[in-house]
């Protein structure tokens, strides 16, 4: 006597498959702010959020790369190392990560394209940031990439306290 085999599995793991593609596709589409989307994830599936709540909400600043920078370039204008230097000091006393994030994008020039120009400005702030004495592996760069048709808006260099790892 011969048995059927059941199919049934087949439905369920498509099911799981458009799910998990489903989730990706959603993840890619949030332009607006990665690291508040990284944290709530962290906070729905029980991770840990670090020690004053999520990740968005750690103590930071954010400035604008147009008045840190010299036009359409990665050259710091006079000052801006000395203070992003303090940044990487007070956070090495205080034995906290350093997260260095891009938003948005300048326009390009003859030299670089417009998300070349903004990782260079963000990894030049990360190197000034460890002028200050903050060990490479307390920073963090987050540099998302740039679509062409997004208006340039101006770029902004996020700049956050974090939790130290365990």
């Amino acid at each position: 006597m011969r048995r059927e085999i059941s199919q049934r599995w087949v439905l369920s793991f498509a099911d799981l498959a458009l799910l998990l593609l489903s989730f990706f596709v959603l993840m890619q589409a949030q332009v607006a702010d990665r690291i508040k989307l990284a944290a709530g994830l962290r906070e729905a599936f029980g991770g840990e959020t670090g020690s004053s709540g999520a990740e968005r909400d750690a103590p930071g600043t954010t400035l604008a790369a147009g008045a840190l920078f010299e036009p359409g370039e990665a050259v710091f204008r006079a000052g801006q190392t000395e203070r992003l230097g303090q940044i990487g000091a007070n956070a090495a006393r205080s034995g906290k990560r350093v997260l260095v994030a891009s938003e948005g994008r300048d326009g390009a020039n003859a030299r670089l394209d417009a998300w070349e120009l903004s990782a260079a400005r963000t990894t030049a702030v990360a190197r000034a940031i460890r002028g200050g004495g903050l060990p490479d592996t307390m920073i963090d760069i987050a540099i998302p990439p740039s679509r062409q048709d997004e208006p340039v808006r101006g770029q902004r260099i996020a700049v956050r306290l974090l939790p130290a790892r365990n």
